[in-house]
Formats: structure tokens, sequence, C-alpha cells
């Protein structure tokens, strides 16, 4: 049923699947294609000073293209909302994938974590830092792969990626010491804490860091102790050493934890991070029948596909060829 006229004749909206502070996410159907997407709806009246925040994520979505990383297929602005059209994942949050599992084994906390550690990567390629990295903020798609999602908290430094930023943020229990203690910090550096939480959550079932008292967990976080059960791997022990480091400065960065021992086991190369979406000629079979179905000659459809990647038409077609 569709709610929201801006929706109308394009998306026939279902059920609930996710709710924020400021937005919902509806599962919901595309009407020419019949694919599955999720709606992700926010009411501008209820946005206040977390405008830029969206506005980032916006900039930040439409600038990124990674298999591991959750595709935007159309924005959607009216004078009330904003509408995100993204990619549906049907295998739903890390987090209840761990939850249901108790803790994972080895072999597939390995799986999972090299492919968030390439979408990470690849995001720090192109200047973007997450700043909310957490099972949450991960999803699973029908074949268990990684969609990283989420970037409200995402921030761009300028005029580098190894520029400082003060600005406190993200989960009390993925945060980093250098943003408890409120020093200004590198935005790579605290994406890494916080996928050594986010692994050690893997393998362990729990958080290293956990207390109902605040205080308590930022003593915990700041001192870097944490339990190490017995079942871990001296390999486990040692790259979760390796990323809950609290001196940033002798944190393992990105680069070398894509040719990490323990993340290369039983894999035959590093881990890659290039666009697994690259930009590709447009496929010709799709911009006729698009063309066709709206009325326009193939020149104009491509034209328009090249210029306008995130309205009706280049929503229709990314979901042809998804």
């Amino acid at each position: 049923m569709v709610r929201h006229a801006a929706l109308k004749n394009l998306y026939e909206t279902e059920k609930t699947i996710g709710t924020g502070g400021f937005a919902k996410v509806k599962l919901a159907r595309h009407l020419l294609t019949g694919e599955k997407v999720a709606i992700k709806i926010m009411d501008k009246g209820c946005l206040g000073d977390d405008l830029p925040r969206v506005k980032m994520e916006l900039e930040a979505l439409k600038n990124l293209s990674h298999h591991h990383i959750c595709k935007l297929y159309q924005v959607i602005e009216t004078e009330t909302h904003f509408f995100l059209v993204m990619e549906y994942c049907s295998g739903g949050e890390l987090f209840d994938h761990i939850v249901q599992c108790s803790r994972l084994s080895e072999m597939e906390s390995r799986s999972f974590f090299r492919q968030i550690l390439s979408a990470v990567a690849y995001l720090h390629s192109k200047g973007y830092v997450h700043r909310d990295i957490k099972p949450e903020n991960v999803l699973l798609d029908k074949d268990q792969c990684v969609k990283l999602i989420d970037f409200g908290l995402c921030a761009k430094p300028c005029p580098a990626i190894d520029s400082y930023l003060e600005t406190a943020c993200g989960s009390p229990t993925y945060a980093a010491p250098e943003l408890i203690k409120g020093d200004k910090y590198l935005g790579e550096a605290i994406d890494v804490w916080s996928m050594g939480v986010m692994l050690y959550a893997l393998l362990c079932g729990c958080l290293p860091f956990e207390s109902d008292k605040i205080d308590v967990l930022y003593k915990q976080i700041v001192s870097g102790k944490y339990n190490a059960p017995e079942h871990l791997s001296e390999g486990s022990r040692k790259i979760l050493r390796d990323m809950l480091e609290t001196d940033p400065t002798k944190r393992i960065t990105i680069e070398k934890l894509l040719s990490h021992k323990w993340v290369q086991l039983g894999y035959n190369e590093p881990v890659t991070y290039n666009s697994l979406c690259q930009e590709l000629e447009l496929d010709n079979n799709c911009v006729n029948t698009m063309a066709a179905h709206f009325h326009l000659s193939a020149e104009e459809m491509w034209r328009h596909l090249t210029t306008e990647r995130y309205d009706s038409h280049g929503a229709t077609y990314q979901l042809l060829l998804a």
C-alpha cells in the first residue's frame, strides 16, 4: 500500500523493516521490474540539526560503488520527506546472525571480516570514514554476502583522510579510546578499532567492553583490557590485539590488515578493495528496452542514464541488471 504520493506508480510499499530516530525503512516492490527494494523514509520536520548528516549520507552513497556497500538506487525529495531507495538485503542484520549462532567459527568470522574489510578499505580510499561500524550496520543478502549500511555519521576529512576530526560520535561500546577521552582523532584509526570490537563479537558472541554503567564502560575501553576466551586461536588473539591497541599511533592500519596473516589464512591472496561495481558501458539491451517503454530514442535514454543516475530511470536500469 502506497501512503506517500511521491512513491505512487513507482513502488508498492509493504511492511516496515526498520526504524530509527527520524527514519523508518519500508520493504517495497519496484513496479516496473518487480524487484524488492528497501526505502528509507525521513521526515524533514524531525531532522532539525541532523539535516547535514542526511546530506553527507546522500553524498557518500552517490559516490560509493562497491559490492559490499548497500546500493543506492534512487533519491526522491519532497517538501516534507527524503526517500532513499536502497538495495534490499533479505538476510537481515549481521548482529542477529551472531545472536542466533551464539558465536561464529573462525572460518565464518574470517569470511565476513574480509568482506567488511574490503568495504571499509574502499570507503577510506574514496576519502570517507564511516564512524559507526557495528554488526547492526552490516546487512546480509540472500547469499550471505555482507552489505555495509548507515552512512549517517560518516565524514570526509578535509583536506585529506589523514586530517584530524573532533566530533565525538558512534556507539559507545564500539568507540575507540581517543573518542572516549575527547581527543582529536583520525577517522581511519577509529574505524579499525570498531572493526576490532566487531571481530571480537563475531568470534566470541559478546563484546570485549560492556557495562550498564557508562563510566565503567569508558574505563574498560580506555584501559584496553578485555577477556580473551580459551577457544580463541593464537592468530585470532594476535589480530584482536593489533586492532584493539589503545594508542592510535600503534594501532594496525587498514593497509596492513589487508595482508594480515590471520586475514589471509585459507585464502590465496590479500583482500582487495577496488570497486566491484565499476562504471562500465551501459547495457545496450537494457537501454533499448527502457527506451521503447518510455517512448524515447536509445540515444536519449543513454544520455539520461549517464547524467541522472538516481532518478526513476536510473533505478529501473540498475534493477533490470540486478
